[in-house]
């Protein structure tokens, strides 16, 4: 049977283990968010880009059209 001295070693051990592993996954969920958050997805394209898809309005459709529409295309 171990001591208590040696129980009471390994469970401080294993505590600063898990406190040590829980600040390293925290401070770099903070890094990973930060470096996001500067990233700017929705600026205008430069250089040569295309519009691909104009949106088609019709003005005649009820909202029940474009719900179907929507649930075919997806859109």
């Amino acid at each position: 049977m171990k001591s208590w001295a040696e129980m009471v070693y390994n469970t401080c051990k294993v505590f600063i283990l898990f406190t040590g592993f829980t600040l390293l996954f925290y401070f770099g969920m903070i890094w990973v968010s930060q470096e996001y958050q500067n990233y700017k997805r929705y600026d205008e394209p430069s250089g040569s880009a295309v519009k691909v898809m104009q949106a088609s309005v019709n003005k005649d459709q009820t909202w029940l059209e474009r719900l179907f529409m929507f649930y075919q295309n997806g859109e």
